[in-house]
């Protein structure tokens, strides 16, 4: 987004003239330095207060709006200014998503990688749509509790009563969480609280520094009267997890969409689980559609695997799906979900960021189809390998940093692929963050 507009300022203030990546507004003042300033919209006329100064460019946050934009709304959140989570409620939804699209398509162009077309836009709900979060906790010298998030550009703790961005179900257990804190004997062996939500409702985990078998009994009351799961992980080097209510350990699941119709997914409370249930479900329904249900016997790997979130709905398209995880225990969870679903997946264990394994892995197991769904870091040896990997047609690249799909991107380009479809799914509105899908295919 970049104004057109060239309007006087007085001094102090700013003309904004487009978006950061991060979604600050960027400036430059009369002497050519940039500033990039929190809060701020494009065509804006703001008063800043530079909050640091580096050599070749400041930082600063609004104090006052001069001339608002037509983006600007009133943020729903009354944390807004405290709380560092969420850092574009002031711009309005549909400019929110086309910021998004324009950063992953300039990243993309910036590697030679063009587009045909719109970038599509995946979004559900801009409000309670997260299933999971983490709460700091802290006890201050008077014995006062804060239970929140931290605030922006800093460790300190900002006390919420509510979240807009929670599921009802978990929002709701703040205010209660909190009195609950201060009955305990030991509030200082909290550590922090994580809370999630599943198909059995919501479950509450607690990170517990030291056992203490009093505070441990009103812990376990507390749930027993909310009918909530709840678990605590004991000890500080190598935590264990306790459940404590039910004391049994219960069966957590979440569902996915499938061509056959939902499957249930088991999952652990350390294991990874996007937090957007609507988007993950329209992006399961973007891969079905983007492959189509599958062509004879074609075989797919589906690399960074997880729990089987892409590769059981595949393998109920009829894909003959090999699935490879980083982590045993995940392997061992996939495996258990596609026994329970009633479908063949071979999992497998591999560090798939080493290029020796990765290159051993292609030549062990061909495939027609490639899907990966990476960490931040990327698939950088993946792709370097599968730029010459004549047997694959399609690549599936599902990535949650935009530089580092846009890096990986371009080695495929170089062997041979082309992209046929792109799309930003907003998996973390009234954030900065955006989750992205690139389909490539061999040209012939």
């Amino acid at each position: 987004m970049r104004s057109n507009r060239s309007a006087p300022t007085a001094p102090g203030q700013v003309e904004i003239e487009s978006l950061a990546h991060d979604g600050r507004g960027i400036a430059h003042r009369a002497d050519g330095k940039a500033v990039f300033v929190d809060g701020a919209l494009p065509g804006e006329v703001v008063a800043i207060a530079v909050h640091r100064s580096r050599k070749r460019y400041d930082e600063a946050h609004i104090s006052e709006v001069v001339t608002p934009s037509g983006q600007r709304v009133t943020p729903p959140c009354p944390y807004v200014e405290r709380c560092g989570g969420c850092d574009l409620q002031h711009m309005d939804i549909p400019a929110q998503r086309h910021h998004k699209a324009s950063v992953l398509a300039e990243l993309l162009d910036r590697q030679g990688i063009q587009i045909r077309g719109e970038v599509e836009v995946l979004a559900t709900a801009d409000q309670h749509y997260r299933r999971r979060a983490r709460l700091g906790v802290r006890v201050d010298a008077e014995g006062g509790i804060h239970l929140g998030f931290r605030a922006r550009r800093s460790q300190r703790l900002v006390s919420v009563e509510h979240c807009t961005i929670l599921v009802p179900a978990l929002s709701e257990l703040l205010p209660t969480l909190k009195q609950l804190l201060a009955t305990l004997e030991a509030p200082r062996h909290v550590g922090h609280i994580e809370l999630l939500y599943s198909d059995q409702g919501a479950s509450v985990v607690v990170r517990q520094l030291r056992r203490h078998p009093t505070d441990q009994q009103r812990w376990q009351r507390w749930a027993q009267q909310r009918q909530l799961h709840l678990a605590q992980w004991i000890g500080r080097e190598q935590p264990a997890l306790e459940w404590l209510w039910p004391q049994q350990e219960p069966r957590l699941t979440v569902t996915v969409p499938s061509l056959a119709g939902d499957l249930a997914l088991a999952y652990e409370p350390h294991d990874f689980l996007q937090a957007n249930n609507g988007v993950n479900r329209m992006m399961i329904g973007s891969v079905l559609e983007w492959l189509g249900p599958a062509a004879g016997d074609t075989t797919l790997l589906d690399l960074f695997a997880g729990l089987g979130n892409f590769s059981l709905p595949l393998a109920s398209a009829g894909y003959r799906v090999t699935a490879f995880e980083g982590q045993a225990e995940m392997v061992e969870r996939l495996a258990l979900n596609a026994e329970n679903c009633g479908l063949h997946v071979a999992s497998h264990q591999r560090n798939l960021h080493d290029s020796a394994v990765v290159a051993a892995l292609f030549a062990e197991h061909a495939a027609d189809v490639v899907v990966l769904d990476p960490p931040r870091d990327g698939a950088e040896a993946v792709c370097r390998t599968l730029a010459g990997q004549a047997s694959v047609t399609r690549i599936l690249y599902i990535a949650c940093d935009p530089a580092t799909l846009a890096r990986d991107a371009a080695y495929l380009l170089q062997g041979g692929f082309a992209v046929r479809r792109v799309a930003m799914a907003d998996l973390f509105v009234h954030t900065s963050h955006l989750e992205s899908m690139l389909l490539f295919e061999r040209e012939q």
